[in-house]
């Protein structure tokens, strides 16, 4: 038995380095391209329009987080925020290779390991979440993490790649009937779309379909959703 889950454990830790290693080459190639900085101007629209909202002020005097940020700065339109929180598991190494981009944020960044996210019970009123849950490796470790530190009342706001394929640096298939029985059980659903993908590069009206709002019934295909939930 112990053979077998020291075995387990080093599958396990080579999974997690080799996908840190490609998320890490990734921002790394777009701080290149995008001429030694990271751009980030697209946030606004792409998370008001994933909240069903015009502007930030439902974020008034709010502790906001974004799991799964990345080095972008994705919070940094949320300017009516009490707190705005980064939280990622490469927060540190963001900090190490673009040491000038966090700066210009107003974002605290938080880093987490892919089982525990160190906040206590209860912290934020608003979790946004874009794109990152296929990126975790325990995922129903994690999607506990997120529901322990939601208050009572609070919302989980997310964008979700359904049912693509697990890469290297995204081991995760994500479906409707995953995140119904491991994020959103016993929370009330405040909004839920879903749209075909739009342009495969993400900035590039990725989420076009969406804000236009033409909507799908996923049926199994790859598929993006929109959702709001509230935590009771």
């Amino acid at each position: 038995m112990k053979e077998i889950l020291v075995k387990m454990k080093r599958v396990y830790n080579n999974i997690v380095l080799t996908k840190h290693t490609h998320e890490l080459k990734y921002w790394k190639e777009c701080y290149n391209k995008e001429g030694h900085q990271l751009i980030n101007d697209h946030y606004a629209k792409l998370m008001l329009g994933i909240a069903g909202e015009i502007n930030d002020d439902f974020l008034k005097d709010k502790i906001v987080g974004d799991f799964g940020c990345g080095p972008r700065g994705s919070l940094i339109w949320a300017k009516q925020a009490k707190q705005r929180i980064g939280i990622d598991v490469l927060a540190n190494q963001y900090i190490a290779c673009f040491p000038k981009e966090y700066l210009k944020h107003g974002m605290i960044y938080l880093t987490c390991t892919e089982q525990s996210i160190p906040v206590p019970d209860e912290t934020f009123d608003v979790i946004y979440t874009v794109n990152a849950l296929d990126h975790v490796a325990d995922l129903p470790i994690m999607c506990d993490e997120l529901r322990r530190i939601l208050k009572p009342g609070g919302f989980i706001i997310g964008s979700y790649n359904l049912n693509q394929p697990a890469t290297k640096a995204e081991p995760q298939t994500i479906t409707e009937d995953i995140l119904n029985q491991l994020l959103f059980r016993e929370y009330k659903i405040i909004s839920y779309r879903v749209s075909a993908p739009g342009h495969p590069d993400v900035y590039k009206n990725a989420y076009g379909p969406l804000f236009e709002n033409k909507l799908i019934d996923p049926k199994g295909g790859e598929a993006i959703l929109w959702a709001k939930v509230q935590k009771k």
